[in-house]
């Protein structure tokens, strides 16, 4: 709708002032509802970052929720050039001396150098085509086709297009002036059973030594890793490995291997994990502190303009509050030595984050790792505190019936509800601003029309007088 103008007018009554302030009052019902949609789309916001720190909590106590949590091992070798090794929580504490005898190879060979070519371009092939078959190991035979005219690229090419466990590579062993290209074959995977067996060569190359010039140069045999473990003056157990990645010889183990050792040994040791389980505990804590300060910093009222925070009389809140202070500082139906967390350390503060001992959880690890593990992890069908934790807060942020969850979802029809009023009230100030300036622009006509018209009987009284 084109904007209605007033123009001046002789009384001094500016009907476009007027207009503005009366559509102002009407619009004071829409700022309201614009101000308290934009404080519930906060409260919304404010409310789905707490369902994340609250799904943060329950991520660190489903790290200690299970037996196996605890059961954490730490490995160390004397000697890392040699080995390097990595513990689950399968692995057992205990100490092991390792000789490596060999590493595991892949096998390579390489046409010999009676049959190399000057070019990498060169013809290799005499009559009007050639075969090249070979296989790895005991696995079925792979062959090749080559035309009249194909060359030692095009062999390397159609080799490694099989895809079936070898690299065909082509290698000047000659110099820049005078080069000289052989073909090099190398077995894709380390062991002996992968052994790269030639069964039929038609080419120039002659890999099977027809003419008796040609064959083939070893430049890596095939074979396995091989270790010993134990006391090499003993009888040490001899394990012999397709890999140099051994990871089912000591259980929950892995040793990757990296060069032997000789006639000598390194000692490999795993013990319990101490302190990972340490920093788990802790974690649990900060996390649980992430939550409280997090629903602190918007619990407040400010006494001068009487106004409270996002969170200030939010009853969902405030139960997700309860419920987790309440997991936290439960007792332990399975615990042995320890029933509550404020015993191995944890002190809950006045604003209700909790502090941890650090000295005395350690102490409490150190002493009684098996007492801290009852108190918090689930004992078969006995449940630990972590378990109390996840479980509530699976109650609070469940999308069906949790606490936060049914609270957002009010939030999201009540701001939607906001929605339609203030459009709808919208509507109507827009509607009553038309309607007032239609009306004001009809008595600003009208009062121009009586203007003119007194104007005239002045001048027409005017000049009968004269």
């Amino acid at each position: 709708m084109p904007t209605i103008s007033f123009g001046g007018l002789g009384n001094g009554l500016d009907f476009g002032q007027v207009v503005d302030q009366l559509v102002k009052v009407a619009q004071l019902p829409v700022d309201q509802l614009t101000k308290k949609k934009s404080d519930l789309n906060t409260k919304f916001t404010d409310l789905t970052t707490l369902s994340t720190k609250v799904a943060a909590l329950q991520s660190a106590a489903e790290a200690l929720r299970l037996p196996t949590s605890f059961n954490k091992t730490t490995a160390a070798v004397s000697d890392s050039t040699v080995l390097s090794v990595s513990a689950d929580s399968t692995a057992t504490a205990g100490t092991y001396n390792i000789r490596v005898v060999q590493l595991a190879q892949a096998h390579q060979v390489v046409s010999k150098a009676a049959k190399a070519v000057s070019s990498a371009t060169t013809d290799i092939v005499s009559g009007g085509s050639a075969t090249f078959t070979f296989r790895v190991g005991s696995g079925v035979n792979q062959t090749v086709t080559l035309g009249a005219t194909e060359t030692l690229t095009d062999l390397r090419d159609q080799i490694n297009n099989l895809g079936a466990g070898v690299t065909a590579s082509v290698i000047n062993a000659g110099t820049d002036v005078a080069p000289s290209y052989r073909l090099a074959l190398s077995s894709n995977n380390t062991g002996s059973a992968n052994v790269i067996t030639i069964v039929a060569d038609g080419t120039d190359l002659d890999l099977l030594n027809a003419s008796g010039t040609g064959g083939i140069d070893t430049l890596a045999v095939a074979q396995n890793a091989q270790i010993q473990v134990g006391d090499q003056s003993l009888n040490p157990l001899t394990i012999e490995r397709s890999s140099n990645t051994i990871s089912d010889a000591i259980p929950g183990t892995v040793l990757s291997l990296a060069k032997t050792t000789g006639s000598g040994t390194v000692q490999v040791s795993f013990s319990q994990d101490v302190n990972a389980v340490k920093t788990s505990i802790k974690n649990l804590a900060a996390t649980y502190n992430d939550v409280v300060k997090y629903i602190n910093e918007r619990n407040t009222y400010d006494v001068n303009t009487k106004t409270g925070g996002d969170f200030f009389g939010e009853s969902a809140v405030k139960t997700v509050l309860s419920r987790l202070r309440t997991a936290l500082s439960s007792t332990s139906s399975g615990a042995t030595n320890y029933s509550s967390l404020g015993q191995i350390g944890f002190k809950t503060e006045r604003d209700g984050t909790i502090t941890v001992d650090d000295t005395q959880l350690s102490a409490a690890l150190s002493t009684n790792y098996v007492g801290v593990k009852a108190l918090i992890s689930n004992q078969g069908a006995v449940t630990g505190l972590a378990h109390s934790v996840s479980s509530a807060v699976d109650a609070l942020n469940n999308v069906s019936g949790g606490v936060l969850a049914l609270r957002k979802n009010g939030l999201t029809g009540e701001i939607s509800r906001l929605g339609d009023d203030i459009a709808r009230k919208q509507d109507s100030v827009s509607r009553y601003e038309a309607r007032l300036r239609s009306q004001f622009a009809a008595l600003d006509g009208l009062l121009r029309q009586l203007q003119s018209q007194s104007g005239f009987l002045q001048s027409q009284s005017t000049q009968k007088q004269q």
